[in-house]
């Protein structure tokens, strides 16, 4: 059979043109994956019977360090508020403006009445969504946190300062990323008893 310019292609050419497709579709189907991981030269290619070594991509770095910083928040507030100190600077490790504002007014108000907390939080944060999947600097986080065994006490004597249990309350967080390369907590809101 003879092309258009009047020679016949050859075996070899026919082969090397099926090879070119090959590869081309291989590097079109692994661009257009969506994945932020495929490799990007052969050297990152895992090949059989060697181990896999996964690059966590930026957003899910992201994720995990916003979550980190959301679950040291709530570190920081139950060993801070066992004497309802507002003006630790602990609260700021993990807590940035709105979010640091809300923790230090109310544990100023338990400390103008009197009150302060025993034992903690249980969390179960997950990260909802991240601004940039190449450069986050926002991850939005939901959590069903159970503060059943986190309770206020009157501090003189001891005693519980209600007869309220302590529930389950939904919350949701906004985490972002500092100037000085850390997470924090900006702004959260706690929903009522049994809200999850």
């Amino acid at each position: 059979m003879r092309n258009r310019r009047g020679s016949a292609p050859t075996r070899d050419r026919r082969r090397l043109i099926a090879v070119t497709v090959a590869v081309l579709g291989f590097a079109v189907s692994a661009c257009s994956s969506g994945s932020a991981d495929a490799p990007t030269s052969s050297a990152n290619t895992p090949t059989a019977g060697a181990a896999t070594v996964t690059t966590a991509s930026p957003a899910g770095t992201a994720k995990q360090k916003a979550v980190d910083a959301y679950l040291g928040m709530w570190r920081d507030v139950a060993a801070v508020a066992t004497t309802s100190d507002w003006r630790s600077p602990r609260l700021a490790e993990h807590a940035t403006g709105d979010a640091l504002s809300v923790l230090s007014r109310q544990l100023y108000a338990d400390h103008y009445n009197g009150l302060i907390s025993k034992g903690a939080p249980s969390n179960s944060p997950v990260a909802q969504s991240v601004d940039s999947p190449y450069e986050p600097k926002t991850v939005v986080i939901r959590d069903c946190s159970d503060a059943t065994t986190w309770l206020k006490f009157r501090a003189e004597t001891g005693q519980p300062a209600d007869d309220e249990p302590g529930g389950k309350h939904r919350i949701d967080a906004e985490v972002k990323l500092g100037a000085d390369g850390a997470w924090r907590v900006a702004r959260f809101a706690v929903e009522g008893t049994g809200s999850c």
